[in-house]
């Protein structure tokens, strides 16, 4: 399946998936009254609005270059990156203030049985749209669909974390914790926010890629018998693209034509080791 169509198949996925979801845990919270399954509602409200943005964002990104935009589209996924980390921050922040207001006025919970019901149809939907998340991100390297799979990582810890807490919270009748567990979620989804965001800015930034992925580029420019030397090595990423500038040294009495012939074999073997690159090789004659 191309590239393009996964990258459909799984914002529709997850926009879907938050849709059931959110009737789901809006019916269960009505029914117990916990502050943990509010706290998930509210992350999967943010969830279906970040997975609408990222439909869209991903339609742009996919957009080839134009005349206006030679390096394509990809960033757009950053900048929907910085969007979700936005909504992610502001549902920890709510999240914190109610739960400062149950632990301080505790109130039982209702009917959990309901919700017991409801977390394990969470879990299940959850699980089968992160497999197919990380599937998806393994073929593409998509930063809008690996931020997306985070808030759906998230939310499937959370499920977990509630459904062990109805019950104890009923068995020992401990109020305090449903509030413990709101928290400790709320918490969670800030480290979450700030991964994605610090993501997100790398790529704005054009910050340079993994000191493994940039050792393999030189390892393969410095593999051909007719270079001498490589330097000014420049990476950056865009979308599920990855941009590589770099120089090599050949002597300066090969011909063009063996010096073009060889940095086109560079080009290959770096692009058959990352396919998502574009290699720009310039040739410098010592």
């Amino acid at each position: 399946m191309q590239q393009k169509h996964l990258l459909q198949l799984a914002a529709i996925s997850a926009i879907l998936t938050a849709t059931v979801l959110i009737v789901a845990k809006f019916i269960a919270w009505t029914q117990t009254g916990s502050l943990s399954l509010q706290a998930s509602l509210i992350d999967s409200l943010l969830d279906i609005v970040a997975s609408i943005i990222n439909f869209f964002v991903i339609r742009q990104a996919l957009k080839p270059a134009d005349e206006e935009h030679r390096f394509g589209h990809g960033k757009a996924e950053a900048l929907g990156g910085l969007a979700q980390t936005a909504f992610i921050a502001g549902s920890a922040i709510w999240l914190f203030i109610e739960a400062a207001n149950h632990l301080i006025r505790p109130q039982p919970l209702g009917d959990i049985a309901i919700g017991n019901s409801i977390m394990v149809l969470a879990i299940v939907l959850t699980t089968a749209l992160i497999i197919l998340q990380r599937y998806v991100i393994k073929r593409t390297n998509s930063l809008a669909i690996a931020a997306d799979s985070l808030h759906y990582q998230t939310d499937l810890l959370s499920c977990v974390a509630i459904l062990a807490g109805l019950n104890i919270t009923s068995y020992f009748e401990v109020v305090w914790l449903d509030s413990l567990i709101g928290i400790a979620i709320g918490i969670y989804i800030l480290a979450t926010s700030y991964r994605i965001g610090v993501r997100a800015l790398n790529i704005l930034m054009d910050h340079e890629l993994s000191d493994d992925l940039r050792q393999k580029v030189l390892d393969i420019a410095r593999a051909n018998p007719y270079v001498k030397g490589v330097h000014d090595l420049r990476t950056r990423s865009s979308g599920n693209k990855i941009f590589i500038q770099l120089h090599v040294e050949m002597d300066k009495d090969l011909s063009l034509q063996t010096a073009h012939d060889e940095g086109l074999k560079i080009s290959v073997n770096i692009h058959y080791a990352l396919p998502e690159a574009d290699v720009m090789i310039h040739h410098d004659p010592i």
